[in-house]
């Protein structure tokens, strides 16, 4: 009893203090409210294309306000029931959710707690951060009071539905509205209307796209406020719960969002968010929104087949930039970005796989081998790790002597493995790391393999390297940022620079387009009319499936494969990530051009697999540069 009168005497002091400064205050100050009164977000800054066109924009937030008098009365009703179903009788505060909070804040000495009104949350969005504090929660709370002193209810209610948050930048009702369901809020349903008012409770727990089941048990206990309130009718409450979500899936805003994440990270790095956000720059970018959308369709399309044929957990990622300046014309990051905001061409690390045996092969020829040159491809046992480590090829087959062209074309790992014995590991190693793979590589034969973990745009960066006549250029995704006045206030500088001898990327690549040119007969001459040098890879169980393809102009790399890393069963890059190249390079215009190797290099027609010359015509003969 003692105690509890403790706590009594304590609770009524907080609130005649809380009482005495709120009237104090009240009397005595005024507040500032512009912000109010005219919101005003800034200019968005605009992102152009290859071609000049605008195709996304950065800006604090997206808010469309809208008069009261347009948004239907069960819109303006069902945030009443939500969030503040006393809002036409109350001055701004609830006294009994202050006493409320009081005493719990007195009682367990935790931060306050309570239901706001719609004027404090409103308070809240346009004066305060979000975290409570005692000190927080009292100064919300007499601003409260001040609102209400200056402003309508009805003009609070409009500025609240005007700057309400519903996730993802979205404020405000009509934004939402467009974006949920692509209708002006003046068109919402009674469902709709209650969705809306259920999301603002949590935007993350609530989402109707992320979490539908949860949004929609939401959205009827708010048809069940209404319903209690006299808002709506019985019939019109049942008609109501029976509705769809019926959301839209696919936003015009998420066009490209991988890459758009990734431009937006790199420039509040460089430029800083509130110039970023606020001040009309112009982002001059490398994609070409053509080739995205021609990049979109075949990914969606493959990864979505492969869901229902392979397993539902498969994901993957698409890069595809210039050959010569490194330019991102196209990226896909996953297959879908409101799942998952993980960028898989950027963030992702998998093991390479035999995309990696081209670097041990122009290693190779760098130091005097020639692709006619022969190996036996045969069980072999190495001591590795201080254990016995006795490797295979994928087929489980042995196919005896063969050329070390023959080898590379057919992803032999016996004679990778091979060649990198006679070879100076760290030559290869270096070379690595000269076209920026990044990770740690050990001078150990399993390196033959490809065992090292990278990105994918690791991977196009260091395939590009043989399209590019050794040179490495960075991929990259930004030209230039100009200011509202046209001034350039920043400047990409991707790195270039020479990686290999022309001579030597030249043989290695010859070799790299005989692995297209045994897929033509397969999936049709018409589709593949470019020159391509492609190489696959595939790590142990088909855990990951790899395809870099390049023509003159392009390379493009991808992967296929879940993000715990499971096996994917029976399957390899010709069934899985080519499709995925196929579908996006057979869309694009065919532009004739051919690769400009070293002049000096002339042709060979040799055997496979004895690497004696041979006629053109032979079925054994594979082309090489000598």
């Amino acid at each position: 009893m003692k105690l509890l009168r403790i706590l009594f005497y304590l609770f009524m002091l907080s609130l005649s203090l809380f009482a005495g400064a709120a009237f104090y205050i009240f009397n005595h100050y005024t507040v500032n409210f512009e912000p109010l009164a005219h919101y005003n977000p800034g200019h968005p800054s605009i992102l152009l294309d290859d071609e000049g066109k605008e195709w996304a924009r950065f800006q604090l937030d997206r808010r469309e306000p809208i008069p009261l008098d347009r948004m239907p009365l069960h819109l303006c009703n069902a945030f009443i029931a939500a969030e503040d179903w006393q809002f036409f009788s109350h001055a701004g505060i609830s006294w009994k959710g202050i006493a409320r909070s009081i005493f719990v804040n007195v009682v367990h000495g935790k931060k306050l707690q309570g239901a706001s009104t719609i004027t404090q949350q409103l308070v809240k969005l346009l004066f305060f951060y979000s975290k409570k504090t005692f000190s927080r929660k009292i100064k919300e709370q007499i601003y409260a009071l001040l609102v209400e002193r200056q402003f309508t209810k009805e003009q609070i209610l409009e500025t609240y539905l005007n700057h309400v948050y519903f996730g993802s930048g979205i404020y405000g009702v009509e934004a939402a509205s467009q974006r949920f369901w692509g209708k002006n809020a003046s068109q919402l349903t009674l469902a709709e209307s209650a969705t809306l008012a259920a999301i603002i409770r949590s935007p993350g727990q609530y989402s109707p796209i992320l979490y539908p089941l949860s949004a929609q048990r939401r959205r009827n206990i708010i048809l069940g406020s209404m319903k209690k309130l006299n808002y709506i009718t019985a019939q019109e409450y049942e008609a109501a719960v029976k509705s769809p979500l019926q959301v839209k899936e696919n936003d015009a805003t998420l066009f490209a969002p991988h890459l758009k994440e990734l431009i937006r990270m790199q420039l509040e790095d460089e430029i800083g968010k509130d110039i970023l956000y606020t001040k009309g720059l112009v982002i001059q970018t490398t994609l070409n929104c053509a080739m995205q959308e021609k990049a979109e369709k075949s990914f969606n399309e493959k990864i979505s087949e492969y869901k229902n044929t392979i397993m539902p957990q498969i994901d993957g990622a698409l890069l595809t930039m210039e050959s010569k300046t490194g330019e991102i014309k196209a990226m896909i990051g996953g297959i879908n970005f409101n799942n998952s905001k993980f960028n898989r061409a950027w963030q992702a690390k998998r093991q390479m796989g035999s995309v990696f045996k081209p670097l041990i092969y122009a290693s190779a020829v760098k130091q005097g081998a020639s692709f006619a040159d022969t190996e036996v491809d045969e069980p072999i046992t190495i001591e590795q790790h201080n254990a016995l480590w006795q490797p295979n090829n994928y087929n489980n087959r042995f196919d005896g002597e063969m050329t070390l062209a023959q080898a590379l074309v057919r992803s032999n790992n016996m004679v990778s493995i091979k060649t990198l014995l006679k070879i100076n590991v760290h030559d290869v190693i270096n070379l690595a790391h000269a076209c920026h793979v990044q990770a740690p590589m050990y001078p150990y034969p399993s390196l033959a393999l490809g065992c090292v973990d990278v990105s994918l745009k690791e991977v196009a960066g260091m395939f590009n390297v043989f399209a590019n006549n050794g040179s490495y250029v960075e991929p990259h995704m930004i030209k230039w940022v100009k200011d509202q006045w046209g001034t350039k206030i920043w400047k990409a500088e991707p790195i270039k620079e020479p990686v290999l001898d022309q001579k030597v990327t030249g043989k290695v690549a010859k070799v790299l387009e005989h692995g297209i040119k045994r897929w033509r007969k397969a999936y049709g001459q018409e589709l593949i009319t470019d020159e391509v040098i492609s190489k696959t890879g595939t790590t142990n169980d088909c855990r990951t499936c790899w395809f870099a393809g390049a023509t003159p102009e392009l390379t493009t790399a991808v992967y296929i494969g879940c993000d715990d890393n499971r096996s994917m069963g029976d399957v390899y890059p010709i069934k899985t990530a080519f499709p995925v190249w196929l579908g996006l390079h057979s869309a694009l215009k065919p532009t004739g051009k051919k690769f400009n190797y070293d002049p000096s290099l002339k042709i060979a027609y040799i055997n496979q697999w004895t690497g004696r010359l041979t006629r053109e015509d032979d079925p054994d003969m594979i082309e090489i540069f000598i």
